[in-house]
């Protein structure tokens, strides 16, 4: 039983309690950028869920195999795999998202949310938790990315899906399909979020390399690092 209920919570832990793009705030440049309509952020979310599932078992299974000291060039090797295979795809069967997605597509390959969730996640844990932490957080990419597209569709267009929601009465506000109309629904939903959990959710973090995914790969912690925080530079003086 608590077995059952660890899966369920890694699954639901990417949707709310450590959505990649409204709490952790990573993967913030495709959400922008990609977010125009509903179509687009369904396109976007379910091409890099995909993406993140397979390369997270992908990598779980080889995490005791990759060398430490080259496992980052490894896990983009992966990921660029998969992407490949996925950007083929679109382009076969769905064109028409493939043209509007563009340059977007290739670019999952330094989507900072795969390759933290490879650093901090699959490389540390077995194949079905990875896997349940790549549905997790693709979910709460697609979500996300979906809400974003739709209002700024319904606000700017009037439609979702490209269905009319929205009479001849109602003027389109034009900003909702530039990068400000992004940013501001952006914004609207991370305070949304925030209110809804009465600030549980948005955790306070910190801007020090520790509190960066990627910290575990960067060779900062052995030549030092600018961004330290006050205690451990203190600490250091204290040492000299």
């Amino acid at each position: 039983m608590k077995n059952k209920t660890g899966k369920l919570s890694i699954l639901l832990n990417g949707i709310i309690k450590e959505n990649p793009v409204l709490v952790l705030l990573i993967g913030t440049c495709p959400a922008l950028a990609t977010s125009s309509s509903a179509t687009n952020g369904l396109g976007m979310g379910l091409s890099a869920t995909v993406v993140l599932i397979c390369s997270n078992i992908v990598i779980s299974l080889l995490r005791k195999v990759i060398p430490d000291k080259v496992r980052i060039p490894c896990y983009i090797v992966v990921i660029a795999g998969f992407v490949t295979v996925v950007q083929f795809l679109l382009q076969g069967y769905v064109p028409s998202l493939y043209k509007s997605l563009g340059l977007f597509i290739p670019l999952i390959v330094v989507n900072c949310i795969i390759l933290g969730r490879a650093e901090a996640f699959a490389n540390k844990h077995n194949v079905l938790d990875s896997a349940m932490d790549g549905i997790g957080m693709g979910l709460g990419f697609t979500v996300t990315l979906v809400c974003m597209g739709a209002i700024r569709e319904l606000l700017g267009t009037g439609a979702i899906f490209g269905v009319t929601i929205l009479g001849s009465w109602f003027t389109p506000v034009g900003i909702m399909n530039l990068a400000p109309g992004a940013f501001f629904v952006y914004g609207l939903l991370v305070a949304i979020l925030n209110k809804a959990t009465k600030g549980k959710a948005l955790k306070k973090k910190s801007f020090s390399c520790g509190g960066c995914p990627m910290y575990n790969s960067c060779n900062s912690q052995e030549e030092g690092c600018e961004l330290q925080t006050e205690p451990k530079m203190a600490q250091k003086g204290a040492e000299a």
